[in-house]
């Protein structure tokens, strides 16, 4: 799989040629074949470098942060609905600037929990499961 870097340098040296975008996405895909990437991506680097940018590495990309359990989100969530298990996911996503989604998935999914009335409880174990905690 050909890397995208290794593509992008060779957008801008096409650029740097004086070659227009439209010829760059044919050189790139005589190159890299299925691989090469699409006239949309070559007009967005050439935007990039028209723009005076010169460095082909991957530019973070905009839209929202990731609020993934990983970034300790999912600890936060767990020591608010300790703190006061009568808060609803609206008061949790606040409090823990979490989107109200992340914060009804890290509930159900992650903490095993279910909405009972305004409250979070852990969700009843089934017969298998309370055999599987038994010693």
């Amino acid at each position: 799989m050909a890397d995208n870097k290794e593509q992008s340098v060779c957008v801008r040296v096409w650029f740097l040629l004086g070659k227009s975008a439209a010829e760059t996405v044919l050189m790139l895909q005589e190159a890299f074949k299925e691989e090469a990437q699409s006239m949309t991506q070559v007009c967005e680097w050439y935007s990039y470098f028209k723009g005076g940018e010169m460095s082909c590495e991957d530019q973070p990309s905009s839209g929202r942060t990731s609020t993934c359990p990983k970034n300790g989100n999912l600890e936060n969530v767990r020591n608010t609905i300790n703190a006061d298990r009568r808060r609803t996911i609206d008061e949790i996503s606040e409090i823990n600037g979490l989107s109200w989604n992340s914060c009804q998935r890290m509930l159900t999914e992650d903490l095993n929990m279910k909405r009972v009335s305004a409250k979070f409880v852990p969700r009843l174990l089934t017969d298998d499961q309370k055999q599987s905690f038994e010693c």
